[in-house]
């Protein structure tokens, strides 16, 4: 079974499929390591992370791509790319979920805010029109190669318009063919249980949690009770990590050293571990000279 059908049977399931966001090969080790069945590869992380810029449509989709490159490379479970607003219109849409799909993404997202972006629980966002996004959709649906790869569509509406546009369009996209909908920053729980009784029987819906963002942080369990197929927690691990590293360096700059950070790290050891080291040097040993002559 391909990663992209493994996905489908996955937000098929009756229970709700978590997705952990990451930006690298590392992250994309940890979250399969941990036994997570699928991650996000979040658009604002790869700012964040390889650029140190905030998540307002600065990266492009050859740097995007590039990061889908080396994730898939060291990991096998099923990738949920955010591809923006596909880099453009209906054509760069196209040569987007392509380009994607050749570097390994299981389901490629896709929005309806104009360029330059920003991230979903910013302000300041505006929209294209609802037919263009309609044709965006329909045109990510006709390059895909693979008819197994997800195309996600998402309306930012609710930030724009209102609740009631975002649902109009919601409706429209579902209607366009989408494989599963976003609906981007509820800002309630009634808003998101509107989402849930008016779309959840259309198509599979993805919730997008935002540690400090406008929808109120709910459990994968409670999510599911929604009617929710698929929940996602894009910038948690970059949240974390920078977290961690601010205080790492705060000490080190403090201190001089950081020998009284020992319990909050790991060390050589521990990490080569966690790269599997042993079992990438083994594996390069069944390839050495001698192995193959008489």
């Amino acid at each position: 079974m391909s990663h992209a059908q493994q996905l489908r049977k996955y937000i098929a399931a009756s229970k709700i499929l978590i997705a952990p966001g990451g930006s690298d090969g590392l992250s994309g080790h940890l979250i399969e390591s941990a036994g997570f069945q699928a991650m996000y590869l979040s658009g604002a992380s790869i700012a964040y992370t390889r650029f140190g810029l905030p998540d307002i449509g600065l990266v492009s989709m050859a740097e995007v791509a590039s990061t889908l490159s080396v994730i898939r490379e060291r990991v096998d479970l099923p990738i949920i790319v955010d591809a923006d607003t596909g880099f453009g219109n209906a054509l760069n849409v196209q040569r987007t979920v392509k380009l994607f799909e050749r570097h390994g993404a299981s389901a490629i997202q896709l929005e309806d805010q104009q360029l330059p972006k920003r991230c979903g629980h910013l302000a300041g966002k505006s929209l294209i029109s609802k037919a263009e996004m309609v044709g965006k959709i329909h045109s990510a649906l006709d390059a895909r190669n693979n008819p197994n790869t997800l195309i996600i569509a998402r309306t930012d509406g609710i930030a724009v318009d209102g609740i009631d546009a975002a649902m109009d369009r919601a409706h429209a996209y579902v209607d366009a063919g989408a494989d599963m909908l976003f609906v981007e920053a509820p800002k309630n729980m009634e808003q998101m249980q509107r989402i849930c009784g008016e779309l959840g029987s259309r198509i599979p819906l993805l919730a997008n949690m935002v540690e400090g963002g406008d929808t109120p942080i709910s459990s994968a369990k409670d999510l599911q009770s929604m009617g929710y197929s698929l929940v996602i927690f894009p910038g948690a691990l970059v949240r974390a990590s920078t977290h961690a590293s601010m205080n790492l360096l705060a000490y080190l700059k403090q201190h001089g050293n950081t020998d009284g950070m020992s319990e909050n790290m790991l060390n050589l050891k521990q990490l080569n571990e966690v790269l599997e080291t042993e079992k990438t040097l083994a594996r390069g040993e069944a390839y050495a000279e001698n192995k193959f002559l008489n």
